[in-house]
């Protein structure tokens, strides 16, 4: 029996778990990510973490910070290193848009990645531009999510 094309069993993402609930996402943008061989093999393994990642425009270009992907397990000494920054591959409109956004946001805004993907043999980011909610804000989202749940638990009840 010949073996399935698409193997469930592989990487399918990685999310970023702090990013919803630690701001307050604005619009979104799909970026592409320079990576060197041994990266992609280890994103392909799930071994990736984004979430204390940010990114950064910097001369014009936009960088990703503090995206750990482990070593590949079977890499030689040219294995890349783990904190590296990468760029990431934006058009220049959205470069611009978010440095405008970031320059004339105030204080509170940031570009942060949510997930990170493999969109055919390519592996790509989903960044937003987001804005910090406060520590009240956190906690009105909890106690709407547990408002929520109550209603959902009850309406099962009254159906069942």
């Amino acid at each position: 029996m010949a073996a399935s094309k698409k193997d469930s069993v592989r990487f399918s993402e990685v999310r970023n778990s702090k990013a919803l609930r630690d701001y307050t996402v604005d619009e979104r943008f799909e970026a592409g990510i320079q990576l060197r061989g041994t990266e992609v093999k280890s994103i392909r393994a799930g071994k990736a973490q984004i979430n204390d990642a940010f990114a950064r425009v910097e001369k014009g270009e936009l960088w990703l910070h503090n995206a750990h992907i482990e070593q590949y397990a079977f890499g030689n000494i040219n294995n890349h290193d783990a904190k590296r920054i990468r760029k990431l591959l934006l058009h220049r409109r959205h470069i611009d848009k978010i440095r405008v956004a970031l320059d004339t946001g105030g204080g509170g805004r940031a570009v942060v990645p949510l997930r990170m993907y493999f969109k055919g043999a390519l592996v790509k980011v989903e960044v937003a531009l987001a804005t910090g909610k406060k520590q009240f804000d956190r906690r009105d989202d909890l106690k709407m999510r547990v408002q929520l749940r109550e209603v959902q638990q009850a309406m099962k009840r009254r159906v069942g």
